[in-house]
């Protein structure tokens, strides 16, 4: 080896140590840095700690407005923290609440330090297991902190910061106080914020003193007020408070007795639940947009944050509709009504009336009270058809129809049978015949209406039901008013800048010092082409001028569209019209209970075309004039060549004929437009029946009723398994041409079959079971005249080796 290698050599543990120096001091550097981070850190955040107290924040309130848009500056309601807000101590809390609140929202409320990482991940293990968001993983320390941090916009260092402060709030507050001060600050719906607030809103009492029905109902209420509202949602409610008294139950703080009766208890009714204190001049929207302002900055700063909300809301329309409502509705015990005005050209909600009495009862039947629209959700049908390319001149049967739905018939017929016979869409739409527009739901698909109806504005949870054309689900008046803006307004939905895709009840938000927080001016999104919403128009402007809603027609001539709707046994009442100018919906109908208005339109049942459609006309012959809104026409729709075109509903969607379908309709589609597949139908084409489970003979007989032919495949079959059954088929479903064959696959026994014995004497079912080679044994020793009552297996299943039957007799 070199010389020089032999020098160099000792170098590399000294260059190893070097390197090693310049990481510890790397790391004791890291260290440092963190230890400065996190002292700096926890210093700022015990710095915010005062700031949490409900006291001081309330004593740093400054109260805020919410002002009409006509007249301008007319105070609605002063957004005070002290007028939904009293804070209470601790002693005048009832224990009660305290333990029924820890037990639905943080169990180990007492072991964990602010932030429990048990929790944490049996949340996790929960929303993994179901797919989906169940359980929160939050502790009621986390909660009150984020309820009261107000700074910034919500972000992932926002989270650990607010983690970070709920673990200093552990080591400066007692738990007593952190649940104290949670209780005085959490939403309880219906605008009480706080518990004791909360107390006087739904049981008209102080929060001192509380049952365990009423403690179990609170604390259901906050982690969703909407959805758990005792008001809006009695049966979701009532079920959160049973849980919560399960809860209880479970660790010991209710006995079973208690248990039992608190559940028993019934809810408060809607007339029982308001706040106190004097209403401004349109309580019902001043709520809702109360409920929007919230929604986007919390109730800290809505309530004492000094906000100023400039709504959209006319107050002389507001009395014109109130005017229209009491018109007609003079029996104080008979239905009520809900009505909501929109400017379609601005989005604007004018008016809404969403009850009789706020002061009896805070349920908004215009927001709240979600209500099959019945016929008057045909509209959305009828977009989505035309968007399809369906022409309004294609023809239908108007009669009783049986609608297949894979195993099941939808059975659909008429009001009062007033079947038309053959009719075109446009006609079917004047009268709003529902065998027709249950035969167009299944041609344009439930999903497609649903995607409408959500494109136009509505933002009710909608299930693709085929039911869904005849208006079988919930919605309420704000969201159909505003749905039928978009027709209105040449297929455009009105959004808002600042608040997005809800109704635009505020115009701006702005802060104590008059600077804009939130500019929500008008935002059009075209949602429909014009040609389609002109079409749409120009047909519901038939309802009326001659069809169900004639009553709604106007007494200067001016054009009107609309579309009236009655649910089964007259439950709901629609009418939803329009102007180019103005767009009202009215509902009429008990807000209670589904009950049947059979004789309170003078003798008669109320339908849409009664109540509704003169309340509508009132209210617009008072709110045209004022709003000076000339007469004005629609735009005249452009209709496209049309031409016949046969087609088949298969496969879930609508199919061109290709000459062998069986029953194909005619439908007139517009120029261009159509199904772009077409249909595999075969010769003489039959459904294949789903024949496993059944008998060879009953299998044969479905096949031949078809008709269709059998061929018979087998396979052993298991141990005791029952013979002469179809397993298998091919093909499963679909269709064939008539008499081709379909394979069924059989069992087959390779070790014989266990006979009947059951009905003979013990003796004569010996020798039977004998000559089948299979052995037997019976409890006892009974004659051989005793009859057998019962063997195991059953006759007719596969046997095998060395099988034993096991009897049961009795004396003959």
């Amino acid at each position: 080896m070199p010389r020089s290698a032999l020098k160099q050599a000792p170098r590399k543990p000294r260059r190893r140590i070097r390197k090693l120096r310049l990481l510890g001091l790397l790391l004791i550097l890291f260290v440092l840095g963190i230890v400065s981070f996190t002292f700096g850190l926890i210093t700022a955040v015990a710095s915010e700690i005062p700031s949490l107290d409900p006291a001081r924040l309330q004593k740093q309130e400054v109260d805020g407005y919410i002002y009409a848009g006509v007249p301008s500056k007319r105070v609605l309601a002063v957004l005070r923290g002290s007028e939904s807000r009293i804070i209470v101590p601790s002693s005048e809390i009832s224990g009660r609440m305290k333990l029924a609140i820890v037990a639905v929202e943080d169990k180990r409320f007492y072991e964990h330090r602010g932030v429990d990482i048990h929790g944490i991940l049996r949340a996790v293990w929960q929303d993994v297991r179901n797919k989906k968001v169940v359980e929160g993983g939050s502790t009621i320390t986390q909660q009150f902190v984020k309820n009261s941090y107000l700074h910034g916009q919500r972000s992932i260092g926002r989270k650990l910061k607010e983690a970070a402060l709920a673990w200093q709030l552990e080591q400066r507050w007692s738990k007593d106080k952190i649940l104290t001060a949670y209780l005085n600050t959490i939403y309880f719906g219906n605008g009480a914020y706080g518990i004791e607030q909360a107390c006087l809103t739904y049981f008209h009492h102080k929060a001192d003193r509380m049952s365990w029905a009423e403690a179990a109902l609170l604390a259901g209420i906050p982690s969703d007020p909407n959805l758990n509202d005792p008001v809006a949602n009695p049966k979701a409610a009532r079920e959160r408070r049973g849980l919560v008294l399960r809860d209880l139950l479970e660790q010991g703080d209710i006995t079973r007795a208690e248990y039992v009766a608190a559940n028993r208890r019934p809810l408060p009714t809607p007339a029982d639940v308001h706040l106190s204190g004097k209403q401004g001049p349109a309580p019902y929207f001043t709520n809702y947009v109360k409920q929007q302002l919230i929604d986007r900055y919390g109730s800290g700063k809505v309530f004492g944050g000094g906000l100023r909300a400039y709504t959209t809301i006319d107050l002389n329309v507001q009395r014109m509709a109130r005017r229209a409502i009491s018109k007609w509705l003079t029996n104080p015990k008979g239905p009520s009504a809900a009505l909501v005005a929109v400017d379609p050209r601005t989005g604007k909600v004018l008016a809404m009336i969403g009850g009789n009495s706020y002061i009896k009862s805070q349920f908004n039947l215009a927001v709240q009270g979600e209500r099959q629209p019945g016929s008057s959700f045909k509209p959305f049908v009828l977009a989505t058809a035309l968007k399809q390319g369906i022409a309004p001149s294609s023809q239908f049967e108007s009669g009783p129809v049986a609608i297949p739905l894979g195993d099941k018939i939808w059975y659909v017929h008429n009001y009062e049978n007033s079947d038309l016979g053959r009719i075109s869409l446009a006609t079917a739409t004047e009268f709003s015949d529902n065998t027709v527009y249950a035969q167009l739901t299944q041609l344009v698909g439930p999903s497609a209406v649903v995607k409408t109806a959500k494109s136009l504005g509505i933002s009710s949870p909608l299930k693709s039901y085929f039911a869904i054309g005849l208006g079988a689900e919930a919605v309420n008046p704000l969201e159909m008013a505003r749905s039928f803006s978009a027709f209105a307004n040449g297929g455009r939905r009105i959004d808002g800048a600042a608040f997005g895709n809800h109704p635009r009840a505020i115009s701006v938000v702005r802060n104590q010092n008059e600077k804009i927080v939130d500019d929500n001016r008008p935002v059009r999104r075209a949602v429909l082409t014009p040609g389609t919403a002109a079409l749409v128009t120009s047909l519901l402007q038939t309802v009326v001028q001659g069809g169900t809603g004639k009553q709604a027609k106007l007494s200067d001539g001016r054009p009107v569209a609309g579309k009236t709707g009655t649910t089964e046994n007259y439950g709901d009442a629609w009418f939803v019209g329009y102007t180019p100018q103005l767009v009202a919906a009215v509902w009429v109908g008990y807000p209670n209970t589904l009950h049947p208005m059979l004789t309170d339109y003078q003798g008669g049942p109320v339908a849409g075309g009664t109540f509704p459609a003169l309340i509508w006309k009132s209210f617009m012959e008072q709110a045209l004039p004022y709003l000076h809104d000339e007469p004005a026409g629609f735009p005249a729709p452009s209709l496209p060549y049309a031409s016949p075109k046969y087609v088949v509903y298969r496969n879930g969607q609508v199919e061109l004929d290709n000459g062998n379908c069986h029953s194909p309709k005619v439908l007139d589609y517009f120029s261009g437009r159509g199904p772009a597949r077409t249909a595999n139908c075969k010769v003489n084409e039959v459904d294949v029946p789903h024949v496993v489970g059944d008998t060879i003979a009953e299998a044969n007989a479905r096949l031949a009723s078809m008709p269709l032919r059998p061929l018979y495949v087998y396979q052993p079959a298991k141990p005791h398994q029952r013979l002469g059954v179809v397993l298998r088929q091919y093909p499963a479903k679909g269709t064939l041409s008539s008499y081709q064959k379909v394979t069924l696959v059989l069992p087959r026994a390779l070790h014989g079959i266990v006979p009947k014995v059951v009905g003979l004497r013990l003796a004569r079912a010996k020798a039977r079971l004998e000559r089948f080679h299979l052995k037997w044994t019976v409890d006892g020793s009974p004659a051989g005249s005793a009859i057998v009552t019962r063997q195991s297996p059953r006759w007719q299943t596969a046997a095998t080796k060395g099988l034993v039957v096991k009897l049961a007799v009795k004396s003959g």
